[in-house]
């Protein structure tokens, strides 16, 4: 009978032994870090992005120029905006849509910039394809930016006109349409939103945060996880160090769109970004996930604050201008940064909110002519407080 008792104990316990020992086998076998770990406290604000990520064979595990490509893509469409009154040209907003969608070869040299045309038009990259990228209806907003295209080709017939109420021209050295919104302004500042801070702050900086760190891309030197975060950083800046001298008083790089904006309207936190892109990228060479998740949030949030804090800049600059010139280019800018309000996730905001700020500034019967102090600051207040500013 103890002989029964006891074969009946062990064939009761041989699952769970089993068990154990592939639960054992398992943690043994798990996937070891691609790269040695490295001490946050090599990072400072001196420190070249690249310097740091370094395979054991010594090459760079970073690749910024996906990134990059697309930054400069933005670039060269804004600097095609700005043909119309300071070359006195009429624009075609077909080759608007193809510097889009980087379609039939649409990109120029412009040595002021430093950018070559080629080197676009072959990069493989466009803008459209990930503008919106992280909504429901992102073609929506596509389609919305290539009607402004067409808009911004109208109106640049229009340069030499003097602009007033009904009439599209110019006011100083700003065009406007015929309800005195400078369209140039608005293409720009809603491509901000919906091109680069959609895709750094809800793609890349998001669930890209949830992509492969174990394996090697194939042919590339990176994972996938370690080239998102990358995108994410050159997207934003074509500088090595993001802002490296800068103080509140001067910036120290040459910076555009979003990274210029941070600066200008996020004195309190400018100043940390860069270390923040630094210490999430040694975080995911560590597999910190926690560490990595906390920065990207700090990245994520300061962004948006800026966008807010530059939207209400904008319809103070309107009660604050002296002339139509600078009022109708201020409140360009600000509903461009109004309607970029919507991809501001991390503070609550979405396209209802910024819907129904610009209804109730600029309507199809209403315009820049028509702004009153009391619908400037109802537009000011529901941001200051959707955004703690």
């Amino acid at each position: 009978m103890k002989t029964l008792v006891r074969q009946l104990k062990l064939n009761f316990l041989a699952p769970a032994i089993a068990i154990f020992a592939l639960t054992s086998c398992e943690k043994e076998e798990a996937t070891p870090n691609l790269r040695a770990n490295i001490s946050y406290t090599q990072v400072t604000d001196s420190t070249p992005y690249k310097s740091l990520f370094i395979s054991a064979n010594g090459d760079s595990t970073v690749d910024l120029k996906s990134g990059n490509d697309r930054l400069k893509m933005f670039q060269a469409i804004n600097y095609y905006l700005g043909e119309a009154i300071r070359n006195n040209k009429t624009l075609d907003g077909t080759v608007m849509i193809n510097m889009f969608s980087n379609t039939g070869n649409p990109f120029s040299d412009i040595a002021s910039l430093n950018l070559t045309g080629a080197a676009l038009n072959t990069s493989g990259v466009q803008l459209r394809n990930i503008t919106a990228a992280s909504t429901a209806d992102a073609e929506t907003a596509r389609l919305r930016l290539e009607t402004l295209f067409g808009q911004m080709a109208n109106v640049s017939k229009s340069v030499g006109v003097t602009a007033k109420k009904g009439t599209a021209g110019q006011l100083g050295n700003y065009l406007v349409d015929a309800q005195g919104v400078e369209t140039a302004q608005v293409i720009q500042k809603s491509l901000i939103g919906a091109f680069q801070l959609d895709y750094i702050s809800n793609v890349l900086l998001d669930k890209g945060l949830d992509a492969d760190n174990y394996s090697l891309v194939s042919g590339k030197p990176y994972t996938q996880l370690e080239h998102n975060w990358d995108e994410a950083y050159g997207l934003l800046t074509l500088n090595p160090i993001y802002l490296a001298g800068s103080t509140d008083a001067a910036r120290g790089t040459s910076e555009s769109f979003l990274g210029s904006y941070i600066w200008e309207y996020n004195k309190a936190s400018y100043s940390k970004i860069y270390t923040a892109f630094l210490k999430g990228r040694v975080a995911i060479v560590n597999n910190d996930k926690t560490e990595l998740k906390t920065q990207a949030t700090f990245i994520r949030t300061e962004m948006e604050k800026a966008l807010a804090a530059a939207a209400v800049g904008y319809l103070g600059k309107w009660k604050t201008g002296t002339t139509d010139a600078s009022r109708a280019h201020a409140i360009g800018e600000g509903l461009g940064f109004i309607y970029s309000l919507r991809y501001c996730a991390q503070n609550g905001a979405n396209t209802k909110f910024s819907d129904d700020i610009l209804n109730a500034l600029i309507t199809p019967t209403t315009g820049f002519w028509d702004l009153t102090n009391d619908k400037v600051n109802a537009a000011a207040d529901a941001i200051t407080s959707k955004f703690k500013l």
